[in-house]
Formats: C-alpha cells, sequence, structure tokens
C-alpha cells in the first residue's frame, strides 16, 4: 500500500498563515518518518480556503527539510501561469529536491481565480491542455517551438532541465468532466483523485480510468492513482468526530462559499460568522461528507473504511489530515496513531522511490 499526505494548508480567520505554512512542514517531516511516499500542497488564490498560491515556493522549502519522501502539487491551475515559466519552476524544484517532484495539474473551479488573473473560464479546457503540453515539450525537447491558440514559442530551451527522466510524472485531477479525463488517458499521465469528491463517483472514476488506460494500450495501475479522503484517527469514534467537527464544518461552508464571489472579491476581508448567520442557502451536511468523503473515528473504523477501499481497488490512500485550523498536535498525533494501528492492518507503506536515482 502506498499512502500520500495532502493539506490546502487552509487559513482560518485569527490564524497565522507564516505558522501554518510551518506546520505543513513538520506535518510533511512526520510523513516522511512514518513511511509516507509523498505529500501533496493544493494551489488556491485569493482565499482562506487554502494559502497554496505559491505550492512550488512551498514543496521547495519542504523538500529542503526532507530526504526521500515525493513532494506533489495537488493541482498546479495552469492556465493561470505562463507555461514556460510554470516548465521553469517546475524542473527547478525537481533538481533542488533531487528528482523527487510529481507534477498535478488541474483546472480549478472558482471563478473568482480565473477573474483576479484576468483569465478567460470559458476556454480554460483548451488552455489548460495546451498549457500541460508546452510544459511536457519544453522538459522534454531542446530548442521546443509551438503554435496553439493561446501561446507560440520559437525555439525555447529550458533551463535547467528536469532532474527525472524523460520528466517529472504528471497527475491530471479529472473530477468533473470526460474531456479531461480522456486527455489525461490519451496523452499518458497518470490520476489524481480529488479530496471533495464522494466516494461512490471517485472509485468509479478510478476503474474508468484503469479500463480505458489499459484499452489505450497505456497500462496505468492503480497504483499510481492517489485517492485522497479527510482522515483523522482518534481512540474512539467519539472523540474522533467531536475533535473534527467544527473543522470539518469550516472546510464545507468555505467549499460553499466561495462560490458566492462571481464578480470579483473573496471571502478573506469578510466574517464567516455574519456569512453563516445570512446565508439562506447551506453546503451539504456533516453526516454526508462524514459518509462519502471521509475516514474519521477510531483505528477499527478507520481499518474497516479503508479495507472497503481497497477491495474497490485503491492501492494509494491519500490522507488530508490538516482540516481547517485543526489543532496542530492533535493532527500530529492523528497521523502517529493512523501509523500505529490503522496501516500495519490494511499494509505496510512501499519503499519510497527516488526517480532520480532509479532512473
Amino acid at each position: 500500500m502506498k499512502y500520500a499526505l495532502f493539506t490546502h494548508v487552509p487559513w482560518p480567520q485569527d490564524t497565522d498563515a507564516a505558522r501554518l505554512l510551518s506546520y505543513a512542514t513538520d506535518e510533511a517531516r512526520l510523513a516522511e518518518d512514518l513511511g509516507f511516499s509523498s505529500a501533496w500542497i493544493a494551489e488556491h488564490h485569493f482565499t482562506r480556503y487554502g494559502v497554496g498560491s505559491s505550492a512550488l515556493v512551498i514543496a521547495a522549502y519542504i523538500a529542503g527539510r526532507t530526504q526521500k519522501i515525493r513532494l506533489g502539487t495537488g493541482v498546479l491551475i495552469p492556465t493561470l501561469h505562463n507555461p514556460i515559466r510554470l516548465a521553469e519552476d517546475t524542473a527547478t524544484m525537481d533538481a533542488i529536491s533531487g528528482g523527487r517532484l510529481d507534477v498535478g495539474f488541474g483546472r480549478g473551479v472558482y471563478g473568482y481565480e480565473y477573474s483576479g488573473f484576468g483569465v478567460e473560464p470559458a476556454t480554460s479546457q483548451e488552455h489548460f491542455q495546451e498549457s500541460v503540453n508546452i510544459i511536457e515539450g519544453l522538459w522534454t525537447n531542446p530548442e521546443f517551438s509551438h503554435k496553439g491558440e493561446f501561446y507560440d514559442l520559437n525555439k525555447v530551451s529550458l533551463a535547467p532541465l528536469p532532474v527525472q527522466s524523460p520528466h517529472p510524472p504528471i497527475y491530471i485531477a479529472a473530477t468533473r468532466t470526460p474531456e479531461t479525463l480522456d486527455y489525461c488517458i490519451s496523452r499518458g499521465h497518470n490520476l489524481c483523485i480529488a479530496v471533495v469528491m464522494d466516494t461512490a463517483p471517485a472509485l468509479d472514476l478510478l476503474r474508468r480510468f484503469v479500463q480505458k488506460s489499459a484499452e489505450a494500450g497505456m497500462n496505468k495501475p492503480a497504483s499510481e492513482v492517489p485517492f485522497f479522503r479527510y482522515m483523522y484517527v482518534a481512540e474512539t469514534n467519539e472523540q474522533a468526530r467531536r475533535d473534527t467537527a467544527a473543522h470539518l464544518e469550516w472546510v464545507l461552508d468555505m467549499l460553499f462559499w466561495r462560490g458566492w464571489f462571481k464578480d470579483g472579491g473573496s471571502e478573506i476581508h469578510h466574517d464567516i460568522e455574519e456569512w453563516r448567520r445570512t446565508r439562506t442557502e447551506t453546503p451539504v451536511t456533516l453526516n454526508y461528507v462524514l459518509e462519502n468523503r471521509a475516514i474519521i473515528g477510531d483505528p477499527d473504523y478507520c481499518i474497516a473504511r479503508i479495507e472497503e477501499l481497497k477491495r474497490a481497488g485503491v492501492e494509494y490512500l491519500g490522507a488530508n489530515f490538516a482540516m481547517g485550523g485543526l489543532d496542530h498536535k492533535k493532527v500530529l498525533r492523528s497521523m502517529e496513531l493512523f501509523a500505529k494501528e490503522v496501516m500495519p492492518h490494511i499494509g505496510l507503506p512501499v519503499e519510497v522511490s527516488n526517480a532520480a536515482a532509479d532512473s
């Protein structure tokens, strides 16, 4: 079994962003000690939902504080970046980390991230695919040229080149649209499955990816698909729910609230309690998420839920422990309890492979 750590680096009101970034580093270092294969950081902009606006900078810092754990972007939004710059930054990060970078790409879903960068969301699919293709081309071709709908490049040579050969693994978030999944398979990329996706459709997506990949001759295995879930282990089910309830509700409210800002601005300088008092609609319930997106309970409960995922084909389990301002000591304690009481029963961790050293 392979294990991944995931974080948005959530930033609730009255918390310090710099300290939260330090906590994320602590969690990645502990994950390495506990045998996790990778640690993933999400990119988001203009929001308290997550302060990973410079996910590669965060990953580079963590790389300097770790030795072998792989560092993933879960996910970068290439439509919000110049692809040449993103190719340079990812190649540099791959070199700094000694070939430990996994590059996740996705289109993003929130309008104010696109409007803040002055990017047209209506063409995001075409823009996304062209950007990823350019990045891959720059990684692997000297004097790379390209003429497209969004970018023209003439004999561009990347410096530095990635350490991994032929390039860092690419993961595509294909949560909602068949076109993205088809693109992922056609290019031979890996899939990553987001924590916000309900388990039943997420498992169906995993099955379709593995099947379609085999049919296309790509043969991408489930063991290379990180399957992210909200995760928390405590001594009892009651304690686990009590520790996480308010923090998971904050996550759900943030996901819902962010969608209200369609014409610029964001929720950063607004009061969430005021919004809660005046809102006329509510997000999905906590109980719904506990049943459909989360594994939160005592060790026996978590083992049983993860065994269900294993029987359904999951071989690479991703865990989001740090939810919405959850106390840092409790996050670390839950990670340790997961490693001590859960992992031995569902599968000892696969040894981390350094792709640069192995190539």
